[in-house]
């Protein structure tokens, strides 16, 4: 009996890596509390554009400043980095899109509740990011966030809120992954993105931002 060939469904994967900037602190008398909590977030539909980026930027740090293999965090590294490897974003097939927080605008609920509120401002971005259709709607979507919570119930429940606000809202499925930057090195690029547009909020900085402002497709502020 002749039996067809049938073809596999190839599963084709993009990804969303995100990362923050600046606290979740409402105590505006403490000097660290920051005015601005920025959530970023990059897309690429292959990650390995992100992976030789670091790595190619890691390479030209000087051996001592080579703290670990392979990881790059921008608030530590020097200017002459972080303007290299903005500039290598700059050049790639990338999307990026961020939320901008100012703290003083929040409701005084979120600002007791902060899960609550981070969780929120997330599903925001991730909301203008399907509903402006910076992403593909073929194509299958891994969130890869930077770990911050070592609460193992707070990260499942980020995990089952995002999911389920996308499934309801946008018909979509979405993968949702927690891990570290020396895990997932699209979260070190993030972590570039996040920092760079904080400080141009916070300190009034925009050096860094403007490196990579063609790939931004979104950046608003929310309870302006």
């Amino acid at each position: 009996m002749f039996c067809p060939f049938i073809a596999p469904k190839i599963k084709i994967m993009s990804y969303i890596f995100l990362d923050e900037s600046g606290d979740l602190g409402f105590d505006f008398k403490k000097k660290k509390t920051t005015k601005y909590f920025v959530i970023s977030c990059i897309y690429v539909s292959d990650k390995k554009v992100l992976e030789k980026i670091v790595k190619k930027t890691h390479s030209e740090l000087k051996k001592k400043y080579k703290r670990r293999v392979g990881v790059l965090h921008c608030v530590k590294e020097s200017p002459t980095t972080r303007k290299r490897l903005l500039k290598r974003v700059n050049e790639k097939d990338c999307r990026i899109v961020s939320i901008i927080l100012e703290k003083k605008k929040v409701y005084t609920k979120l600002q007791n509740e902060k899960q609550v509120l981070y969780n929120y401002v997330t599903n925001i971005l991730l909301d203008r990011i399907y509903s402006k259709e910076l992403v593909p709607k073929v194509n299958h979507i891994e969130l890869i966030a930077s770990k911050r919570e070592t609460n193992k119930f707070l990260n499942i429940n980020f995990e089952s809120y995002l999911k389920n606000q996308v499934k309801d809202r946008h018909k979509m499925k979405l993968e949702i992954s927690i891990k570290t930057p020396s895990e997932e090195k699209g979260l070190q690029i993030a972590d570039f993105i996040a920092w760079s547009t904080f400080r141009k909020y916070e300190h009034k900085d925009d050096k860094y931002h403007k490196i990579f402002k063609d790939k931004i497709k979104g950046e608003k502020p929310i309870f302006s």
